[in-house]
């Protein structure tokens, strides 16, 4: 399994367009082969930073997602809200025993 985590700083007048542009899409990202898990998250002290995390078959699944339409179209809409440059993360879990 692949963890993602992207931080995204937006402007803040453009917090609602993200949110709008987000719940308009999580179901279609959330029903993408290989995805698993989406959730998102926002900064306990600032309200203009969001972070997604989502769950991944394996990188090959996010890949996929990556290059799909889906995907373009979001992207293209939410970096046009960006305040900052997004950081993003790519995980897997580690059992500690």
């Amino acid at each position: 399994m692949l963890i993602r985590i992207v931080r995204m700083t937006f402007r803040e007048e453009e917090v609602e367009n993200f949110l709008k542009i987000f719940n308009a899409s999580k179901h279609k990202i959330r029903s993408f082969s290989g995805c698993n898990h989406l959730e998102l998250h926002k900064d306990y002290n600032k309200d203009n930073i969001y972070v997604t995390y989502s769950h991944w078959d394996n990188e090959n699944a996010l890949n996929n997602y990556r290059h799909s339409d889906l995907f373009k179209s979001v992207w293209t809409d939410t970096k046009a809200l960006f305040a900052d440059k997004p950081v993003a993360y790519s995980h897997r879990e580690v059992m500690v025993v």
